[in-house]
């Protein structure tokens, strides 16, 4: 048979989901083990929010609708950045999309051409890494240590552009780690991006997440020239509990925004009707419950926190957003644990599923090799359990 894409070969499976999958498989087995691998709201989505779903199927909203989404939806999208964000965008500046992750798609398909090259942080999203690749882009990973708190800085990025440069990634706040840039940090970084005819692709799908009390800013609001370089992902899965609903967008100039619905009418057309509408209500409805949600990320982040640092031979930081802590595994590296020689990240986490049931993943495929993912977007319970388990299975 004849030689199958390189492009697509290449790419690796999501560590994420092997985990997950591996997880809900010894779950489904009757196995007594927990999940911390997901980045997934345990809550339900709001009754509200699942009414105007079930109230679009009744209304027979169940036909196509433009490619780049509903003019309804575009605007609620413009109406939610404009108050949270202070940003200024028109509905045709928004192309809605099935999923954040395919925004991101879209907007790399919008700006790469093969051999550019993308500086793309470290600790980094898994998927990132590959969708660069998937363009025929070349990843340019510039790495930022713990002590660092895991973010890119002006120099940094300064010293990885070269004339090749064509985008960076950022996402903020972060997964896998939780940090978040302040305004400083992002206008030095505008500045570079501006002065270089840099394009910026923005995920900020955790921008609701944000604990004690913290400023978020989005990096296009801090002027119209990075606005304008800037195509902001964002999207209803993470602060709303809609992560099956699919609905992501992304907010761009009118140049970028029409390439990228281009590209979706000829893909995979438009995002489901049901989900749009559901989407529009949870945009321009109240946002309590949003809130409530926040509270409870933030009260399970203090826990997991406290109680990770408490175990001797781990730590971590205390992350500022979304719902991710990020487990040292510098003393436990090379150690001995239940008879087998602890080498890797990896090996860590293979056997704290087989010895220990509890799943986390490892920081290898987030471009974070000594360290471990854990998600606190599960109950105060499991992570009370899940913390004991790892303090068991560090000292039998």
């Amino acid at each position: 048979m004849k030689e199958l894409s390189r492009i697509a070969s290449a790419i690796q499976p999501s560590a994420t989901m092997a985990i997950d999958s591996l997880f809900k498989q010894m779950k489904a087995e009757g196995v007594d083990v927990i999940g911390f691998g997901a980045g997934e709201p345990d809550f339900n989505t709001p009754d509200e929010i699942k009414a105007a779903g079930a109230a679009a199927i009744e209304q027979n909203f169940t036909r196509y609708t433009p490619a780049a989404g509903t003019v309804e939806l575009r605007q609620a999208v413009c109406d939610r950045m404009k108050a949270d964000c202070g940003l200024i965008y028109k509905p045709s500046q928004i192309v809605a999309a099935s999923g954040a992750k395919h925004a991101v798609y879209l907007a790399l398909r919008a700006l790469v051409n093969p051999g550019d090259e993308v500086i793309l942080p470290a600790p980094y999203w898994v998927s990132y890494i590959e969708l660069i690749q998937m363009m025929g882009g070349v990843p340019v990973v510039v790495t930022a240590t713990e002590e660092e708190h895991f973010k890119l800085t002006a120099e940094m990025l300064a010293a990885a552009i070269t004339p090749k440069t064509k985008a960076l990634i950022l996402n903020n706040p972060s997964n896998p780690t939780g940090m978040m840039y302040g305004r400083e940090e992002l206008q030095a970084i505008a500045g570079l991006c501006v002065k270089n005819e840099i394009y910026v692709v923005d995920d900020e799908i955790y921008y609701g997440l944000v604990y004690d009390g913290r400023e978020f800013v989005s990096l296009a609001s801090l002027g119209e020239e990075i606005q304008d370089l800037t195509v902001l992902v964002n999207g209803v899965s993470k602060s709303y509990a809609m992560t099956g609903w699919r609905i992501g967008y992304a907010c761009a100039n009118d140049r970028i925004a029409k390439i990228m619905a281009n590209y979706v009418s000829h893909s995979t057309g438009s995002p489901c009707a049901i989900s749009q509408k559901a989407s529009v209500e949870a945009l321009t409805g109240s946002q309590a419950k949003i809130e409530t949600m926040r509270q409870a990320f933030e009260a399970r982040r203090n826990a997991m926190v406290e109680g990770m640092n408490a175990i001797p031979g781990v730590s971590c930081l205390k992350p500022e957003g979304a719902f991710y802590v990020m487990m040292n595994l510098k003393d436990i590296l090379g150690r001995t644990l239940h008879g087998v020689k602890i080498g890797s990240a990896e090996d860590f986490a293979a056997l704290f599923l087989k010895k220990g049931l509890v799943a986390v993943v490892p920081g290898t495929s987030f471009g974070a090799p000594g360290f471990v993912r854990w998600s606190y977007a599960c109950s105060m319970d499991n992570i009370k359990e899940g913390l004991a388990r790892l303090a068991k299975f560090l000292t039998e």
